[in-house]
């Protein structure tokens, strides 16, 4: 049996996906426009939150949530070296500097206990927030990281990129919806094809705080507010001193600090209603899919860990740890399997190593490094396929 290239990730575009954009392209808006809040509300009701601002992509939405906290030369901010390096780039679009802390090799996510003995080691006040990842679709347990968070007067951005969908059990047994909220003071998640959710590109912040949602409104436009109750400037001075107008003119906006435009379109947010409405089959197809290479690998002597099946988990990726790593790449290559490695140490990148951080930093992270493997996870995956890939990992292990 053979098949055409199965990558690591793959968009699902169906005929109503194709049917939204199009009665967007026919309609008066292709951006600012209608599709735009309907997306968001739909979001918010999916994750569980208050307030949901789409914006151009992951990274927008990562940066401009540092800038809405005040991130700046002064700060200095958490996260893990297992990340796309967006996750780390948006403190230093802001000027701040990145402290990476290692990785639970158990969970691969942000370990706690390593941040409070970082925390606990330096004055207080040395740290601004924490952006810890729910890296590959494994939630962060936030109400732990809250309560360290609160202990030492910091912030959380969630990196909810890779979990919509995803949860976690807190203290009381209750399910915590990835991004929802309740722990983090906002969360940002991602609309590229491989994610869950393809909108092309695309991305959205999600919070409960309502002074961070109007900030964020404004500062993905410019800094700009059509909002009269808002206005900085003297009716006057816009109108004229000898105006007897009493009502602000419809035209008139203003900046009122330094934003971007970081606008998502009506036709990304057609599309990103529409495969939101296929949100909850295409995580479960994910899930029975994990559950097949758990159980395919689960006593495999030359697998050192994988994913497995875990509740809540969201399986944007399905991650093996092997022996002979990049055999395995090459061998799956040649069989026209294009697994993936999530990630490179963030740490490790030239960019960030110009700052002093070196290889046995991190040795978590750089010890998952060597092994790691996405293997191809996506919903429309179909079950020859699978065990196609299954098989092909057994034959090269022999």
């Amino acid at each position: 049996m053979s098949f055409d290239v199965i990558p690591y990730g793959k968009q699902d575009i169906q005929p109503e996906d194709v049917d939204a954009v199009v009665s967007t392209l026919k309609s008066n808006y292709l951006t600012q426009g209608p599709q735009i809040a309907e997306f968001e509300n739909a979001f918010s009701k999916y994750v569980s939150s208050k307030y949901a601002i789409a914006v151009a992509n992951g990274t927008a939405a990562l940066h401009l949530c540092a800038l809405s906290l005040g991130v700046n030369e002064s700060s200095k901010v958490i996260t893990s070296p297992i990340t796309f390096a967006a996750s780390a780039n948006c403190i230093r679009y802001c000027g701040g500097e990145v402290e990476f802390v290692d990785i639970d090799p158990k969970s691969c996510l942000l370990d706690i206990n390593k941040v409070r003995e970082l925390l606990e080691s330096h004055p207080a006040g040395t740290y601004s927030g924490i952006i810890p990842i729910d890296f590959s679709g494994r939630a962060v347990d936030l109400e732990a990281f809250r309560k360290l968070a609160d202990e030492h007067n910091l912030w959380i951005i969630e990196d909810a990129c890779h979990a919509p969908g995803g949860y976690f059990l807190d203290s009381s047994g209750t399910k915590q919806n990835c991004g929802n909220g309740q722990y983090a003071d906002l969360a940002i998640f991602s609309f590229h094809p491989v994610k869950h959710i393809a909108a092309g590109e695309g991305g959205m912040i999600t919070t409960n705080n309502e002074d961070l949602y109007y900030r964020l409104l404004k500062l993905r436009t410019h800094g700009i507010t059509k909002d009269s109750k808002d206005f900085q400037n003297d009716k006057s001075t816009v109108l004229g001193q000898n105006t007897d107008e009493n009502e602000w003119p419809e035209w008139y906006m203003e900046m009122q600090e330094l934003g971007y435009n970081y606008r998502l379109t009506d036709i990304q947010a057609a599309l990103g209603k529409s495969q939101l409405k296929r949100a909850e089959s295409g995580l479960k197809r994910r899930q029975d899919i994990a559950k097949e290479y758990f159980k395919a690998f689960e006593n495999a002597k030359f697998v050192i860990s994988q994913s497995g099946s875990l509740e809540g988990h969201a399986y944007h990726l399905y991650v093996v740890e092997v022996e002979d790593r990049l055999g395995l790449y090459k061998f799956l290559r040649e069989k026209n399997i294009y697994a993936q490695i999530h990630y490179f140490p963030t740490h490790l990148m030239p960019y960030y190593k110009q700052f002093g951080w070196k290889e046995g930093d991190l040795p978590n992270a750089e010890q998952y490094y060597r092994g790691c493997l996405s293997l191809p996870m996506f919903p429309t995956l179909t079950e020859d396929e699978l065990d196609f890939i299954i098989n092909a990992v057994f034959e090269y292990y022999g």
